[in-house]
Formats: structure tokens, C-alpha cells, sequence
């Protein structure tokens, strides 16, 4: 039986781009082996790209956006999902190939989807959403330093675009792991929001521009990465022998004006985090681990939840760099 539901549609006819809260049919949605019923979604930087222009990411319209959701099965044609489980949707190309997340309804591939632990709500996972996910895995990587690689323990470690939504849950898992933090920031009035999430000390992000030395002092055990571009190259210069820098962003810049000193004379791993095509079994065991490593009444405090209309009058603040902490999407608002 067919539904009706709110979504945000964009177009773009003529070179005319559009932006519209529009009702829908589920019969409209054509991909995937899975019908669910969004509760929640989020407001990550791709979709402000996606909502200002198309991004140059999305070919095909009228479109939905919307990366990443959370909700509730209610038709499945694989057995793995049944009506009323509540699952997890992040990356796989959704609200860039396939319709998204800004929706009531979306209709997904089940390779795609992954069941939520029965510890956190929809609202908690989105809470979380890509941004968390991200931060999880770059979080996880650095880890890996004194585990997987054999490394030595772990103790100061650098956050870029620290009050972004990555670099936000990032200094909070990495806090709640034992480390030191010190989180970067041009923001000078969220000192004390930073401090709040585990900082341990907070450095202004011009300490990170202009030339860097092939090599200078090493400072950094690991570093969490979300901006990229000039800041990236003396980060590596500054990343002591055997350090891990997990790079997930390219707010700064794509490109990266470095040598292979710090790779064959320290040994740096610079480390590449594409959250989107993570392998099922790795997206598993990071949103098991949540429930451990996250504090939600402060995840609560920077998060605020709004509705589809007003995603269209707040997507730009992003791509300003005005917001800070998580935006949540409730499409039934």
C-alpha cells in the first residue's frame, strides 16, 4: 500500500537549481530490497554541498538528499531484515546516487543497512550519524598504533576542525580511550565546549599555516585529521616516529605539498578514512563500541533537532563554517 511523506526534492532544469520540501508517494521510490521508515537523519558537509548546488556529486534529478538515516523496516524482501527492525544507513552512495536521507520514507539495497544496537535509540545513532562514524573509525585507527601495529602506547594526540561534527565526537572517543587531546580550533568562545568533550589543551589553527621543514620536532602520536590542505603538511612534519595521522576531510584543500621524510625517516602512516565504503563487519563493530565510548547527555547538549524546512534555512551556515556540534533532521517534525 502506498504512503505519503515529506522529503526535501532538489532540481536542476534548465540550470535552474531547486531546493523544495515536497510530498511524495513511497511508490515513487524505485531502488533497494528494503522499505523503512526514516526517524531521523543528519546534516554532514557533503549534503550542504549536495543542497547548495548538486555538488558535482549528484547526476541524476529530481533527487533526494540526505547521507545518512536511521528508522525502522517496514517491508523487506531479505530475510536478514524483518518489519520493525531498526537498522543504521551511512555512506554506500545514498542521497549522492540513491534517493537519501531527508525524507519520511527511503527504499535502500539490505547490503547497505546494518541493525541497530539495541543499547542506542534512532535518535542516538543519528546523534552520532557519519560524523560519528567517522570519528569512530579515525579514532580506531589511531588505536591501532599500539595494537595492530605494535606500537608504542599512545598519549598526545591532535584534532583538527575540532568543533565540527567529527572533529567534536573525535576529541570525545579519543578522551574516553585515555589519550591526551588537543583539539584545534579557530573558534576562540568554544575553549570551554572543547574542554567540556575531553580537550586537554587547545591550540589556535594559524599555529598549523604557512611553510613547514621536511622534519620538524616531532610532537604528535596520532593526529585526527578533518581539514586537509596546508595543514596537513606540517601536521606530518610534527608527527613523531611511528605516529598515525587519520585523514578524513578536505575542508582546506585537496592538495597535500609534502615529502617522503616523514614517511621513510619517522615511519608516519598517513592513513586514509572513507567511512562510506567500510566493509559491514567494520561498521558493526564500531556502532557496538558506541555504547562504550560515548557520552550522550553531552552528545545531547551540542545536538539540536530540526525539521525539513528548516534544513533548507540552516544547510548554509555549514558550508560557512557557522555551525558547530550536530544538526539532527527529524523528517515528521
Amino acid at each position: 500500500m502506498s504512503k505519503k511523506f515529506k522529503a526535501i526534492v532538489i532540481d536542476n532544469q534548465n540550470e535552474n537549481f531547486t531546493r523544495q520540501v515536497k510530498e511524495l508517494s513511497t511508490e515513487e521510490l524505485k531502488d533497494g530490497n528494503v522499505l523503512v521508515k526514516i526517524d531521523y537523519s543528519g546534516l554532514n558537509y557533503k549534503d550542504a554541498l549536495i543542497l547548495n548546488n548538486g555538488g558535482r556529486i549528484v547526476k541524476k534529478y529530481p533527487f533526494i538528499p540526505g547521507i545518512d538515516f536511521s528508522g525502522t523496516v517496514e517491508e523487506s524482501e531479505d530475510n536478514k531484515f524483518k518489519a520493525g527492525d531498526r537498522i543504521i544507513l551511512t555512506g554506500f552512495r545514498v542521497g549522492e546516487v540513491y534517493f537519501g536521507g531527508f525524507a519520511g520514507y527511503a527504499r535502500v539495497n539490505s547490503s547497505f543497512l546494518v541493525k541497530a544496537p539495541k543499547e542506542l535509540t534512532n535518535l542516538q545513532t543519528m546523534m552520532m550519524g557519519t560524523a560519528g562514524f567517522t570519528a569512530l573509525l579515525c579514532s580506531f585507527a589511531i588505536k591501532a598504533r599500539e595494537e595492530l601495529l605494535m606500537g608504542e602506547k599512545v598519549k598526545d594526540v591532535l584534532v583538527t576542525g575540532a568543533t565540527g561534527g567529527v572533529g567534536s565526537i573525535a576529541v570525545m572517543v579519543l578522551s574516553k580511550m585515555g589519550y591526551d587531546v588537543h583539539a584545534v580550533t579557530g573558534k576562540k568562545d568554544k575553549h570551554d565546549y572543547l574542554k567540556n568533550l575531553g580537550a586537554k589543551n587547545i591550540l589556535d589553527r594559524k599555529e598549523f599555516q604557512g611553510e613547514s621543514k621536511l622534519l620538524e620536532k616531532g610532537i604528535w602520536d596520532g593526529v585526527v585529521d578533518t581539514v586537509g590542505g596546508e595543514s596537513l603538511t606540517k601536521i606530518l612534519a610534527q608527527t613523531k616516529p611511528n605516529g598515525i595521522v587519520a585523514a578524513c576531510g578536505n575542508a582546506g584543500g585537496i592538495k597535500l605539498n609534502t615529502s617522503v621524510m616523514p614517511f621513510i625517516i619517522r615511519g608516519v602512516k598517513l592513513w586514509g578514512i572513507d567511512s562510506s565504503a567500510s566493509s559491514i563487519k567494520r561498521r558493526e563493530f564500531a556502532w557496538n563500541e558506541v555504547k562504550n565510548l560515548i557520552d550522550f547527555n553531552k552528545l545531547k547538549s551540542l545536538t539540536k533537532e530540526h525539521s525539513l524546512e528548516d534544513l533548507i534555512k540552516i544547510y548554509p551556515k555549514m558550508l560557512k563554517g557557522e555551525l558547530f556540534g550536530r544538526a539532527v533532521i527529524n523528517p515528521n517534525k
